[in-house]
């Protein structure tokens, strides 16, 4: 499973380079603060749009987000170097990879331009073997500009790690597949269709993994459903808006992220440039828009909750920077406190 979390004393932030980003940038974290200091960068694989880190967070995982489209490992167990690149960059044999997840002893990309799930065996030093698998979808949605045919943009392993869930924005579906054994590539078990015209762009998971919020890119929604781990089936329940009624600015959400205990979820909002504080009922069922607060920059791409969850973070593309926030334990409603520039900046993960 992708590894957003960890001991918080070092976050690694994602970037465009060919937006002027430096690549892969490496933060020491104030634990307390939530303060980031860049430390070290490294250019190595060009748009390293999306980062996770392996179990022990030793290794970190990058996609390159370009046409031809490959993913990357780096060893990180030294703080005092700039990550090393464990071997040249492995193509996906996809376009525009946009997301990774570490499952079933292999990493899986999501290829947002060609609409496909590639499976790269992870070796045992931690770098990546040729695809074993690319699993292509089909389909399109009512959008002729951005659904005239797939496009996969997540890939979420769910908290029991017998599923992947795929994500994708063209076909206005999750597709659901079935785990194997060691390194066996996943298996399409059924495609769960949401509301025709909403982009779903990623998802997250309850704490309980019972439920699953799948964040529309091209309408500012999420949708909540019901998750059946026995069963692998994924059950839409009901959509909750993100914005502030009358809202009349055009806006893509981006991430959806929940809090621990599962009282909260936040989402990034593109173009409004807000993060939405939404509280959940004791089900998960329900979920209240609370707030919306400033993002603190321009396009966030990304959103990540600390080790902690005293603090959240937006990568904000445009403007270049990351901003974090302190969490209000009670209401769930996040307050800027501190940015840090980063050109082109796409994700964060904390290890």
């Amino acid at each position: 499973m992708v590894s957003r979390t960890g001991s918080g004393q070092r976050a690694y932030i994602g970037s465009f380079t060919s937006e002027g980003g430096a690549g892969v940038t490496v933060a020491a974290v104030d634990p307390e603060t939530g303060a980031l200091s860049a430390r070290h960068t490294t250019d190595a694989v060009p748009n390293p749009s999306f980062l996770a880190l392996a179990p022990g967070g030793e290794v970190l995982y990058a996609v390159s987000e370009t046409d031809d489209g490959a993913a990357a490992a780096f060893r990180v167990a030294d703080p005092a170097r700039p990550p090393a690149p464990l071997g040249p960059p492995v193509p996906v044999r996809g376009a525009g990879p946009t997301h990774l997840a570490l499952a079933a002893g292999c990493l899986l990309t999501a290829n947002y331009g060609s609409g496909s799930v590639t499976a790269l065996p992870v070796r045992d030093d931690g770098a990546l073997a040729e695809p074993s698998a690319v699993l292509r979808h089909e389909g399109g949605g009512p959008d002729a500009d951005r659904q005239e045919g797939p496009h996969a943009h997540a890939v979420h392993p769910d908290p029991s790690g017998r599923w992947l869930l795929a994500v994708d924005l063209g076909t206005d579906s999750v597709w659901v597949y079935a785990l194997g054994a060691g390194q066996t590539p996943p298996r399409l078990h059924r495609e769960v269709r949401l509301r025709p015209g909403s982009g779903p762009r990623h998802l997250a998971f309850h704490p309980r993994g019972d439920r699953a919020y799948v964040v529309g890119e091209l309408e500012p929604t999420v949708t909540v459903c019901r998750w059946d781990a026995a069963s692998g089936v994924l059950d839409p329940l009901g959509e909750a808006g993100v914005l502030p009624a009358g809202t009349d600015v055009p806006t893509f959400p981006s991430e959806v992220v929940v809090s621990g205990d599962g009282r909260f979820a936040w989402v990034a909002n593109r173009g409004h440039d807000s993060v939405t504080t939404l509280a959940l009922d004791a089900s998960g069922d329900t979920m209240t828009l609370v707030a919306t607060t400033p993002c603190g920059g321009h396009w966030p791409r990304d959103l990540t909750l600390a080790p902690s969850g005293r603090h959240l973070y937006a990568a904000n593309q445009r403007s270049g920077d990351v901003t974090w926030f302190r969490v209000d334990p009670a209401t769930g409603v996040p307050t800027l406190a501190g940015s840090l520039d980063v050109p082109a900046a796409s994700c964060v993960v904390f290890g």
